[in-house]
Protein backbone atom coordinates (compact mmCIF):
# COMPACT_ATOMS: atom_id res chain seq x y z
CA UNK A 1 0.00 0.00 0.00
CA UNK A 2 1.14 3.44 -1.06
CA UNK A 3 0.83 6.07 1.52
CA UNK A 4 0.72 9.90 0.95
CA UNK A 5 0.72 12.09 3.72
CA UNK A 6 0.62 16.08 3.87
CA UNK A 7 1.12 18.88 6.19
CA UNK A 8 4.34 16.20 7.25
CA UNK A 9 6.09 18.62 9.43
CA UNK A 10 3.06 19.19 11.55
CA UNK A 11 2.20 17.26 14.83
CA UNK A 12 0.20 14.23 12.83
CA UNK A 13 2.30 14.22 10.42
CA UNK A 14 5.37 13.71 12.40
CA UNK A 15 3.30 11.34 14.57
CA UNK A 16 2.85 9.44 11.58
CA UNK A 17 6.66 9.58 10.63
CA UNK A 18 7.26 7.78 13.95
CA UNK A 19 4.69 5.04 13.42
CA UNK A 20 5.72 4.60 9.58
CA UNK A 21 8.65 2.63 10.00
CA UNK A 22 7.26 -0.16 11.97
CA UNK A 23 4.49 -1.11 9.06
CA UNK A 24 7.59 -2.78 6.39
CA UNK A 25 4.58 -3.67 4.08
CA UNK A 26 3.39 0.40 3.80
CA UNK A 27 4.96 2.70 1.49
CA UNK A 28 4.98 5.87 2.93
CA UNK A 29 5.34 9.61 1.42
CA UNK A 30 5.89 12.02 3.66
CA UNK A 31 5.02 15.94 1.57
CA UNK A 32 5.57 19.91 3.73
CA UNK A 33 4.59 22.58 2.31
CA UNK A 34 8.21 23.38 1.83
CA UNK A 35 7.90 20.42 -1.25
CA UNK A 36 4.38 20.16 -2.02
CA UNK A 37 2.35 23.31 -2.31
CA UNK A 38 -1.00 22.58 -1.64
CA UNK A 39 -2.41 25.99 -2.77
CA UNK A 40 -1.07 24.85 -6.28
CA UNK A 41 -3.57 23.16 -8.20
CA UNK A 42 -1.33 21.58 -10.74
CA UNK A 43 1.35 20.77 -8.32
CA UNK A 44 -1.12 18.92 -6.57
CA UNK A 45 -2.26 16.75 -9.62
CA UNK A 46 1.33 16.06 -10.64
CA UNK A 47 2.18 14.77 -6.96
CA UNK A 48 -0.65 12.54 -7.32
CA UNK A 49 -0.14 11.54 -10.31
CA UNK A 50 3.36 10.83 -10.33
CA UNK A 51 3.00 8.52 -6.96
CA UNK A 52 -0.24 6.98 -7.48
CA UNK A 53 -1.16 6.33 -4.08
CA UNK A 54 -3.61 4.07 -2.75
CA UNK A 55 -4.67 6.19 0.24
CA UNK A 56 -3.82 10.49 0.42
CA UNK A 57 -3.56 11.39 4.40
CA UNK A 58 -4.34 15.07 4.23
CA UNK A 59 -3.55 16.21 7.92
CA UNK A 60 -2.64 19.92 6.97
CA UNK A 61 -4.98 22.37 8.14
CA UNK A 62 -4.98 26.00 8.65
CA UNK A 63 -5.62 25.68 12.74
CA UNK A 64 -4.95 29.40 14.21
CA UNK A 65 -8.34 29.58 15.60
CA UNK A 66 -8.91 33.28 16.73
CA UNK A 67 -6.30 34.53 13.81
CA UNK A 68 -8.77 32.97 11.34
CA UNK A 69 -11.49 35.67 12.32
CA UNK A 70 -8.84 38.22 10.46
CA UNK A 71 -7.28 35.74 8.18
CA UNK A 72 -10.74 34.16 6.47
CA UNK A 73 -9.59 33.89 2.44
CA UNK A 74 -6.16 32.09 4.70
CA UNK A 75 -8.24 30.00 6.25
CA UNK A 76 -10.85 28.98 3.11
CA UNK A 77 -7.77 28.20 1.05
CA UNK A 78 -6.28 25.49 3.03
CA UNK A 79 -9.20 24.29 4.81
CA UNK A 80 -11.29 24.20 1.71
CA UNK A 81 -9.41 24.97 -1.69
CA UNK A 82 -7.01 22.58 -0.98
CA UNK A 83 -9.17 19.50 -0.12
CA UNK A 84 -10.85 19.90 -3.64
CA UNK A 85 -7.72 20.31 -5.25
CA UNK A 86 -6.68 16.84 -3.30
CA UNK A 87 -10.46 15.02 -4.40
CA UNK A 88 -9.83 16.10 -8.57
CA UNK A 89 -6.45 14.48 -8.07
CA UNK A 90 -7.55 11.33 -6.57
CA UNK A 91 -9.88 11.04 -8.84
CA UNK A 92 -7.15 10.11 -11.83
CA UNK A 93 -6.02 7.82 -9.67
CA UNK A 94 -8.35 6.25 -7.76
CA UNK A 95 -6.97 7.14 -4.22
CA UNK A 96 -8.87 7.23 -1.28
CA UNK A 97 -8.70 10.42 0.88
CA UNK A 98 -8.55 10.71 4.76
CA UNK A 99 -9.56 13.88 5.51
CA UNK A 100 -8.76 15.40 9.00
CA UNK A 101 -11.61 17.77 10.24
CA UNK A 102 -12.74 18.78 13.75
CA UNK A 103 -15.01 18.39 16.68
CA UNK A 104 -15.62 22.09 15.75
CA UNK A 105 -18.01 21.72 13.30
CA UNK A 106 -20.47 20.48 15.50
CA UNK A 107 -21.09 22.74 18.32
CA UNK A 108 -25.18 22.29 18.26
CA UNK A 109 -25.77 22.84 21.60
CA UNK A 110 -26.01 19.26 22.83
CA UNK A 111 -25.00 18.16 26.09
CA UNK A 112 -24.39 14.63 25.37
CA UNK A 113 -21.85 12.80 22.93
CA UNK A 114 -22.10 13.64 19.32
CA UNK A 115 -22.82 10.83 16.57
CA UNK A 116 -21.62 11.35 13.12
CA UNK A 117 -25.09 11.60 12.15
CA UNK A 118 -26.01 14.66 14.36
CA UNK A 119 -26.50 17.57 13.10
CA UNK A 120 -23.52 20.34 12.52
CA UNK A 121 -23.73 24.04 13.39
CA UNK A 122 -19.99 25.46 13.16
CA UNK A 123 -19.04 29.05 14.95
CA UNK A 124 -16.63 30.89 13.84
CA UNK A 125 -14.46 31.51 10.03
CA UNK A 126 -12.14 27.68 11.21
CA UNK A 127 -15.21 26.12 12.01
CA UNK A 128 -16.81 27.27 9.10
CA UNK A 129 -13.50 26.65 6.62
CA UNK A 130 -13.22 22.89 7.88
CA UNK A 131 -16.86 22.23 7.29
CA UNK A 132 -16.39 23.62 3.86
CA UNK A 133 -13.35 20.87 3.48
CA UNK A 134 -15.85 18.20 4.15
CA UNK A 135 -18.55 19.51 2.25
CA UNK A 136 -16.65 19.68 -0.82
CA UNK A 137 -14.94 16.50 -0.24
CA UNK A 138 -18.18 14.47 0.01
CA UNK A 139 -19.65 16.76 -2.93
CA UNK A 140 -16.66 15.14 -5.47
CA UNK A 141 -16.79 11.76 -4.25
CA UNK A 142 -18.69 10.42 -1.08
CA UNK A 143 -16.22 7.69 -0.98
CA UNK A 144 -13.46 9.81 0.85
CA UNK A 145 -13.35 9.25 4.66
CA UNK A 146 -13.18 12.40 6.94
CA UNK A 147 -12.07 11.93 10.95
CA UNK A 148 -13.29 14.23 13.13
CA UNK A 149 -10.98 14.58 16.43
CA UNK A 150 -11.08 17.00 18.58
CA UNK A 151 -8.35 19.00 21.46
CA UNK A 152 -5.38 17.77 18.86
CA UNK A 153 -1.51 17.41 21.45
CA UNK A 154 1.45 15.72 21.41
CA UNK A 155 4.93 15.49 22.20
CA UNK A 156 6.07 18.28 19.80
CA UNK A 157 4.97 21.39 18.04
CA UNK A 158 2.43 24.05 19.32
CA UNK A 159 -0.18 22.57 21.23
CA UNK A 160 -2.16 23.26 24.70
CA UNK A 161 -0.07 20.54 25.89
CA UNK A 162 3.40 22.13 24.92
CA UNK A 163 1.99 25.40 26.04
CA UNK A 164 1.08 24.64 29.76
CA UNK A 165 4.15 23.05 30.32
CA UNK A 166 6.55 26.32 28.83
CA UNK A 167 3.90 28.63 31.86
CA UNK A 168 4.38 25.86 34.50
CA UNK A 169 7.50 26.10 34.20
CA UNK A 170 7.88 29.77 33.83
CA UNK A 171 4.95 30.79 36.48
CA UNK A 172 3.73 29.92 39.85
CA UNK A 173 -0.17 29.96 39.27
CA UNK A 174 -2.21 30.03 36.06
CA UNK A 175 -5.70 30.54 35.05
CA UNK A 176 -7.24 27.79 32.75
CA UNK A 177 -11.23 27.55 31.93
CA UNK A 178 -13.20 25.16 33.43
CA UNK A 179 -16.72 25.84 31.34
CA UNK A 180 -15.41 24.00 28.02
CA UNK A 181 -15.59 20.00 27.97
CA UNK A 182 -14.25 17.54 25.43
CA UNK A 183 -11.58 15.18 25.64
CA UNK A 184 -8.12 15.86 24.43
CA UNK A 185 -6.44 13.59 21.72
CA UNK A 186 -2.93 12.60 21.10
CA UNK A 187 -1.52 12.15 18.36
CA UNK A 188 0.54 9.11 18.94
CA UNK A 189 -3.48 7.43 19.61
CA UNK A 190 -4.09 9.33 16.22
CA UNK A 191 -1.73 8.04 14.18
CA UNK A 192 -1.55 4.54 15.92
CA UNK A 193 -4.93 4.13 14.93
CA UNK A 194 -4.58 5.70 10.99
CA UNK A 195 -2.24 2.95 10.75
CA UNK A 196 -3.92 0.12 12.29
CA UNK A 197 -6.84 1.20 10.13
CA UNK A 198 -4.94 1.07 6.84
CA UNK A 199 -3.58 -2.48 8.04
CA UNK A 200 -7.24 -3.51 7.65
CA UNK A 201 -7.45 -2.01 4.60
CA UNK A 202 -4.38 -3.51 2.80
CA UNK A 203 -5.10 -7.24 4.41
CA UNK A 204 -9.10 -6.73 4.24
CA UNK A 205 -10.36 -4.95 0.62
CA UNK A 206 -13.31 -5.54 1.37
CA UNK A 207 -12.22 -2.97 4.98
CA UNK A 208 -11.32 -0.65 2.31
CA UNK A 209 -14.37 -0.57 0.35
CA UNK A 210 -16.72 0.07 3.06
CA UNK A 211 -14.65 2.28 5.03
CA UNK A 212 -16.27 5.64 3.77
CA UNK A 213 -18.35 9.04 5.26
CA UNK A 214 -17.42 10.33 8.35
CA UNK A 215 -16.12 8.89 11.81
CA UNK A 216 -14.97 10.31 15.25
CA UNK A 217 -11.79 9.47 16.63
CA UNK A 218 -10.67 10.87 20.47
CA UNK A 219 -9.45 9.47 23.50
CA UNK A 220 -11.82 8.36 25.94
CA UNK A 221 -12.97 10.05 28.47
CA UNK A 222 -14.28 13.67 29.40
CA UNK A 223 -12.52 16.52 31.04
CA UNK A 224 -12.44 20.18 30.86
CA UNK A 225 -9.26 22.51 30.03
CA UNK A 226 -8.97 23.15 33.62
CA UNK A 227 -8.82 19.10 34.09
CA UNK A 228 -6.71 18.28 31.68
CA UNK A 229 -4.11 21.22 33.01
CA UNK A 230 -4.00 20.19 36.20
CA UNK A 231 -2.81 16.28 34.95
CA UNK A 232 -0.27 17.93 32.76
CA UNK A 233 1.40 19.83 35.83
CA UNK A 234 1.14 16.63 37.86
CA UNK A 235 2.06 14.44 35.04
CA UNK A 236 5.24 16.70 34.68
CA UNK A 237 5.77 17.34 38.88
CA UNK A 238 5.46 20.80 38.22
CA UNK A 239 4.55 23.11 41.28
CA UNK A 240 2.34 25.58 39.28
CA UNK A 241 -0.76 26.02 40.85
CA UNK A 242 -3.86 25.99 38.30
CA UNK A 243 -7.27 28.00 38.53
CA UNK A 244 -10.16 27.39 37.03
CA UNK A 245 -12.09 30.15 35.54
CA UNK A 246 -14.93 30.90 33.08
CA UNK A 247 -14.35 31.51 29.71
CA UNK A 248 -15.45 35.04 30.08
CA UNK A 249 -12.32 36.02 31.55
CA UNK A 250 -10.11 35.33 28.86
CA UNK A 251 -12.60 36.72 25.46
CA UNK A 252 -11.36 35.84 22.28
CA UNK A 253 -11.38 36.50 18.97
CA UNK A 254 -13.60 33.20 18.38
CA UNK A 255 -15.83 31.49 20.45
CA UNK A 256 -15.31 28.28 21.45
CA UNK A 257 -17.80 25.19 21.99
CA UNK A 258 -18.58 24.89 25.81
CA UNK A 259 -19.38 20.65 24.33
CA UNK A 260 -17.90 18.78 22.37
CA UNK A 261 -17.57 15.43 23.29
CA UNK A 262 -17.93 12.88 20.77
CA UNK A 263 -19.11 9.45 21.02
CA UNK A 264 -16.59 6.70 18.82
CA UNK A 265 -18.88 3.83 18.70
CA UNK A 266 -18.80 3.55 14.92
CA UNK A 267 -15.32 3.77 14.41
CA UNK A 268 -14.52 0.85 17.30
CA UNK A 269 -16.95 -1.08 16.22
CA UNK A 270 -16.11 -1.24 12.39
CA UNK A 271 -12.41 -1.79 12.71
CA UNK A 272 -11.86 -3.20 16.77
CA UNK A 273 -10.29 -0.15 17.61
CA UNK A 274 -8.91 -0.16 21.84
CA UNK A 275 -9.11 3.59 22.63
CA UNK A 276 -7.24 4.58 25.54
CA UNK A 277 -8.42 7.46 28.13
CA UNK A 278 -7.14 10.64 28.06
CA UNK A 279 -5.25 10.31 31.01
CA UNK A 280 -3.33 7.13 29.89
CA UNK A 281 -2.70 8.88 26.45
CA UNK A 282 -1.43 11.94 28.53
CA UNK A 283 1.27 9.75 30.70
CA UNK A 284 2.07 7.76 27.59
CA UNK A 285 2.88 11.04 26.05
CA UNK A 286 4.48 13.14 28.29
CA UNK A 287 7.22 10.44 28.67
CA UNK A 288 8.15 11.26 24.90
CA UNK A 289 7.98 14.84 25.70
CA UNK A 290 11.16 16.53 26.19
CA UNK A 291 12.05 18.51 29.33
Amino acid sequence: MRILVTGAQGQLGLALQRVAPLNKTMEWHFHGREDLDLLDEEMVDRMVRFLQPEVIINTAAYTAVDQAEQEEDKAYQLNRDAVVYLARAAQHTGSKIIQLSTDYVYDNGQTTPYLETDQVRPGGVYAHSKRAGEEALIAIDPAHVIMRTSWLYGPVRHNFLQTMLRLGGEQTQLQVVYDQVGTPTCTIDLSEAIVQILKQMDQDPATGEAFQGIYNFSNEGVCSWYDFAVAIMRGKHLPCMVQPVRSAAFPTPAQRPAYSVMDKSKIKDQFGLQIAHWQEALERCLVQTEG
